[in-house]
């Protein structure tokens, strides 16, 4: 799979880089307070991340006010699995090169998005970037064979938490798994098993062999 960068012309209609801003603090507890573990971990709101001079810059410049949390996706992994997107954008800051498998929201059809339409973009340590409320996401990918990833996760306050009480009144509604969430799942992934709407077709992209 060709792996193109974040610094490239075709990355514009998925995010944007963010310039001007000083994140080195927030890295230093990134890498300091949280763990690497062997497979991937997600945690929404960290404390000793939020307590860090980028937190206001981040709800007040970067999110115009908005509440926000700051979390952290750390671990190792090369698979697809499933996409997700969000209302709002999310912000990525790694402490390492990354890499991360996107699509748009408008390339689902019929309730299936076909993963031939999934780009691969790296992201270089300390790079702060945008993805877009109809880019499709999910776990970073590692940049370098062996290596793991730790990645700040910025969203609105609230995101991934549980699922709002609702009765279903179209097909998207069944596609939310948490509060803010709208997941696709491969049907090779976990996800899937655990009753994840399976919303992507093709093959279960592994970028092992392409870093």
């Amino acid at each position: 799979m060709e792996i193109k960068k974040v610094t490239d012309p075709e990355f514009v209609a998925y995010g944007k880089v963010l310039n001007g801003y000083d994140f080195k603090g927030l890295l230093k507890a990134l890498e300091d307070k949280t763990p690497l573990p062997d497979g991937v971990e997600y945690v929404g709101s960290v404390a000793e991340l939020e307590y860090t001079d980028a937190f206001g810059v981040l709800q007040n410049n970067v999110y115009g006010g908005m509440p926000i949390q700051i979390g952290y996706c750390n671990g190792h992994n090369t698979k697809l699995n499933c996409l997700e997107y969000h209302r709002d954008s999310e912000i990525n800051i790694g402490t390492k090169d990354f890499i991360l498998l996107l699509a748009k929201e408008d390339e689902i059809e019929n309730g299936k998005l076909d993963t031939s339409k999934v780009k691969a973009f790296l992201v270089p340590a300390g790079v702060a970037v945008e993805v877009y409320a109809t880019t499709l996401h999910y776990a970073p990918c590692s940049a370098k064979a062996g290596d793991g990833f730790k990645v700040i996760v910025v969203l609105p306050k609230g995101t991934n938490g549980p699922v709002p009480a609702l009765s279903a009144k179209c097909e998207e509604d069944k596609w939310m798994t948490a509060c803010n969430k709208w997941l696709l799942a491969h049907a090779e992934a976990s996800e899937a098993k655990d009753g994840a709407y399976v919303g992507l077709t093709g093959v279960n992209i592994d970028i092992a062999g392409d870093i």
